[in-house]
């Protein structure tokens, strides 16, 4: 009789391209990725953190409700979009912002969900950092974790099941969410129907304020791959080259109905949000050290920099460009007056039905009697 535990087995070990200097470690597995490319994804790395350092201080003096940052987990955003095609859909969780700016969200369109104004894609209905993109196939984000992994599968089904089969779905979701029920069955189903879907966990070590270790047993989210049968990967996600990698093949296995589990181990160097305060339960000088000793963005441009791809020169006017960039979308943002108050009411049904008749009803007989009260001036018009 032999009963088997966590330690009955070696580890999945984690694949990467880059060492902390940006060095190549086996030349046989430096991606082929053209020099327009690997700038985008640096650049997209230096917009986001303009944006997050931004948009974290505009939280904190009052002028939005809500935001969470990405740092430490660039490379994971621009390594696994930049394998992906256009015609591939995202279901993101909520720190996938590098995601989304790679594939085409503009600064305007992410600044202006944030403060819920008329220009908003989600037309206010949502709070800070829900995006989503039906042209650029991003579908809006949802607070509850995990409920975009089980859609996500379905959706990926639904792709097997018609003529367009050039197409898969990547979901991103966190070591905690992995612990929801709906991860669980988003896995069995995928594996059991073999879906053309990338289910891709962000390991970055914290569930807000609960570690890994005090979330789950075992070697950790891809453990559970091959064990429900699924393809299974585990990458570095500070390298960006790595990510690539993994994700590309990833992509080629779910074309061919093999569902793919991806984890890449990062750390989040951000509080979880605005509403947290991660030095309540880590030490400073762990965060520091993470900052320090695997900075995905130092070594993508530490890599750039040795192909001659990039420069101190370069560096200083790509963050100047993208500090510009959000600090004027962000006060021209400011300025925009919220949506109409019967968007609120309208855009749900695609008849309204009676009962939303008459609250609408209702709102418009109380404003005609009592709109001197509030401050209309901030709202759109007819």
């Amino acid at each position: 009789m032999k009963i088997l535990n966590e330690n009955s087995y070696d580890p999945i070990p984690i694949y990467r391209v880059m060492d902390s200097n940006g060095d190549i470690i086996d030349s046989r597995e430096e991606p082929d990725i053209d020099r327009e490319t690997l700038i985008n994804m640096y650049k997209t790395m230096v917009q986001m953190n303009q944006m997050d350092k931004i948009l974290y201080e505009s939280q904190r003096q009052g002028r939005i409700s809500f935001y969470m940052t990405n740092y430490g987990e660039e490379g994971i955003h621009v390594g696994s979009a930049a394998a992906l095609t256009p015609k591939d859909l995202v279901y993101a969780q909520y720190r996938e912002l590098g995601v989304l700016l790679f594939r085409g969200m503009t600064v305007s369109e992410l600044i202006n969900q944030c403060y819920g104004n008329h220009e908003d894609p989600g037309k206010g209905r949502q709070m800070p950092v829900h995006y989503g993109s039906k042209q650029r196939n991003i579908v809006t984000i949802s607070s509850p974790l995990a409920t975009q992994m089980p859609q996500a599968v379905g959706a990926a089904y639904a792709f097997k099941r018609s003529a367009d089969r050039d197409r898969v779905v990547i979901c991103y979701f966190g070591e905690g969410a992995a612990s929801e029920g709906d991860a669980h069955a988003a896995l069995n189903f995928a594996a059991t129907l073999e879906c053309p879907v990338i289910l891709f966990c962000r390991n970055n070590g914290y569930a807000i304020s609960t570690p890994s270790r005090e979330q789950y047993r075992g070697d950790g989210i891809a453990a559970r791959g091959p064990a429900l049968g699924l393809h299974t990967i585990r990458v570095d996600g500070t390298d960006a080259l790595a990510v690539y990698n993994a994700t590309a093949r990833a992509r080629e296995l779910a074309l061919q109905n093999k569902p793919v589990l991806i984890e890449a181990m990062s750390y989040r160097v951000g509080h979880h949000s605005t509403s947290d305060d991660s030095t309540a339960y880590r030490p400073l000088e762990e965060i520091q050290q993470w900052s320090k000793d695997e900075n995905s963005i130092q070594k993508l441009r530490l890599y750039l920099e040795r192909k001659g791809l990039w420069s101190e020169e370069a560096e200083k006017a790509a963050a100047k460009d993208a500090r510009d960039l959000v600090m004027r979308t962000m006060q021209n943002a400011e300025k925009k007056k919220k949506p109409h108050w019967k968007e609120m009411l309208e855009d749900v049904y695609y008849d309204m039905p009676p009962h939303i008749q008459k609250q609408m009803k209702q709102m418009e007989e109380h404003l005609k009697k009592y709109g001197d009260k509030y401050p209309m001036d901030q709202y759109q018009n007819e």
